[in-house]
């Protein structure tokens, strides 16, 4: 689903560069539920923008869904989004003055689909996160939870190959954060790949791998062990 070769990413500072990221290689398959954490400078913000079409690479190669992603126009980038990944955001990002089914439904509006079945399709997964009765809220109504669910139901309502999150959890208490780990999850049961940047470890132990960044390289890649005593 996602491969990732010889990823080189730098950024001009002055007349000096920041290399950032550093020959990254990187492969996760379609299905996977993957934590990719790291302190603060070791390439994982970079590593997600990347992913998620929002920022592009020096050199190496990126292949989403089998296709090789170079030299993308922003509207061809915007096309891409919108047909294989879903955001959700440490800050929710959602729009302050539409109700939570209308901040699920926007995705589908740039998809150009017609109000009544982006109507139906945006309460289908506001119910699937348990906020059918926020419908018509306001985020100013919402607990930071509920807006975090209501962040989910819009990443999931174009059916995306990929659901990117960035520090999903960030925010939240840890009751809450559970609870949205448990709705990812689900949604990684479902069959859809589930690619989580945090640095918090309770969260990244509740993947099925983790991925270490540090100083622009994967410095260890291993499956999370579940084995846990009755």
């Amino acid at each position: 689903m996602i491969k990732i070769e010889n990823l080189q990413k730098s950024y001009p500072i002055g007349k000096d560069s920041l290399h950032v990221l550093k020959g990254l290689n990187l492969h996760i398959k379609e299905g996977e539920f993957v934590a990719i954490m790291g302190s603060s400078g070791s390439g994982k913000s970079t590593l997600l923008n990347i992913v998620g079409l929002l920022d592009s690479h020096d050199s190496g190669t990126y292949h989403l869904n089998g296709q090789l992603i170079e030299n993308l126009d922003e509207k061809k980038a915007a096309v891409l989004r919108n047909k294989f990944l879903g955001f959700i955001f440490q800050s929710f990002n959602l729009i302050t003055y539409k109700t939570a089914v209308e901040n699920v439904a926007l995705p589908l509006y740039y998809q150009g689909m017609g109000r009544a079945e982006r109507q139906k399709i945006a309460l289908k997964y506001l119910e699937k996160v348990g906020l059918k009765d926020r419908a018509n809220h306001l985020p100013n109504e919402l607990s930071g939870g509920e807006k975090q669910r209501v962040a989910v139901a819009r990443a999931l309502a174009t059916q995306p190959k990929v659901v990117l999150a960035d520090e999903p959890t960030g925010a939240l208490d840890s009751t809450t954060s559970n609870s949205v780990m448990e709705l990812l999850k689900d949604i990684n049961r479902e069959g859809m790949t589930v690619f989580v940047i945090t640095h918090e470890e309770d969260i990244a132990e509740q993947t099925d791998r983790i991925v270490r960044l540090k100083d622009g390289v994967i410095i260890s890649d291993e499956k999370v062990n579940k084995n846990v005593n009755a």
